[in-house]
């Protein structure tokens, strides 16, 4: 049964962690699993996992259980330059994929993604594609890390406050005490992570959100991506190549 991945399988008698053990435990399988160590070895998260065991077993839960990690799969915390914080996955099926703003192949875009390729064109040249897999962006060191990274179907924040913002807000935590880093946060509840970032060695870029209700309150016209990537080379770091394939699947 899908529920039973490596993600549950990490655990001691009765579904429980084994909180004796010292062996960490690889969630994710790069050097997130040692950053987030401390999380996943805690009580809310002991929580959490048995939550998120039921939620599978008697629900339809987005992303499928192979891809709740997805982010930070591809972005590895050494290699995280950028940080696109979203709320949580999209709610409907075929669309979640573990990547903030992202869907899968073949999904029809979202229109707060239209928005995004929109200001994309406008701000950076890079044409729009008919497919919303942002997988190229993650590969190049752009965290598209929700705050709640699982969500019932048809239920948005359905999973808030069950235990993922102390995992979220650990990434968080580290990747600016790290340093230069580029945090994009788009509306309010991106921005409410704004007290967990040091400004004196990252560089946050702040807006409106490009859903349809606040696009045009100051999302279009803020130029994230290039501000983005002169933060970027300021940092004497490579900047972000935003032109996505128009193939989904040439990564």
């Amino acid at each position: 049964m899908i529920f039973f991945t490596k993600f549950f399988n990490c655990s001691g008698k009765n579904g429980k962690i084994n909180k004796g053990e010292k062996q960490m435990k690889h969630f994710i399988g790069n050097d997130w699993d040692q950053v987030l160590a401390p999380v996943f070895a805690s009580e809310e998260y002991h929580r959490l996992h048995d939550f998120l065991k039921t939620e599978y077993q008697s629900k339809q839960i987005y992303p499928d259980m192979y891809h709740i990690f997805t982010a930070f799969k591809l972005t590895s915390f050494k290699e995280t330059k950028v940080v696109i914080l979203g709320q949580d996955p999209y709610h409907n099926p075929g669309q979640a994929n573990g990547m903030s703003f992202s869907v899968m192949p073949g999904t029809p875009l979202p229109p707060s993604l239209r928005n995004i390729y929109q200001e994309l064109y406008n701000d950076v040249g890079a044409q729009p594609v008919n497919h919303g897999y942002l997988k190229r962006w993650a590969d190049q060191g752009v965290l598209l890390l929700n705050a709640v990274l699982t969500v019932p179907y048809g239920q948005a924040n359905g999973h808030q406050g069950k235990g993922w913002e102390q995992v979220t807000d650990a990434a968080i935590k580290a990747l600016s005490e790290r340093g230069q880093v580029v945090f994009i946060l788009w509306g309010r509840f991106a921005q409410n992570k704004i007290p967990l970032i040091d400004e004196s060695k990252n560089v946050i870029i702040k807006s409106a959100h490009p859903s349809p209700f606040s696009a045009n309150r100051g999302f279009f016209g803020s130029r994230p991506f290039s501000r983005c990537n002169q933060a970027l080379i300021n940092f004497g770091k490579r900047p972000i190549d935003w032109q996505l394939p128009a193939d989904p699947e040439a990564e």
